[in-house]
């Protein structure tokens, strides 16, 4: 969230494995724990929101062909090992 931004509080139970791991990964990611829970909402919401946009489209244009779901696949892949670091500890 930006900064100045008004924040709101939100109290949330959660099963003590999920609480544990999620702690855990805040941490290792060096955020708080409010940022890293808003970040999650946020992805799972963008996923949320392509899964929704590629049922609209294809209730418009039908059904994708397995062809093009392994292109889509690959791309996601490529573009995912460009992006994304590596969480294995650096060699010396």
């Amino acid at each position: 969230m930006p900064r100045g931004a008004p924040a709101i509080k939100l109290a949330i139970t959660v099963d003590p494995e999920v609480h544990a791991r999620v702690v855990r990964a805040a941490h290792e990611d060096k955020l708080s724990l409010s940022a890293w829970i808003t970040e999650a909402a946020r992805r799972a919401l963008r996923i949320r929101d392509g899964l929704a946009a590629v049922a609209e489209w294809e209730a418009q244009h039908g059904a994708f062909t397995d062809a093009e779901l392994e292109e889509a696949r690959q791309r996601v892949r490529k573009k995912h090992r460009r992006r994304l670091p590596s969480r294995r500890p650096h060699a010396r």
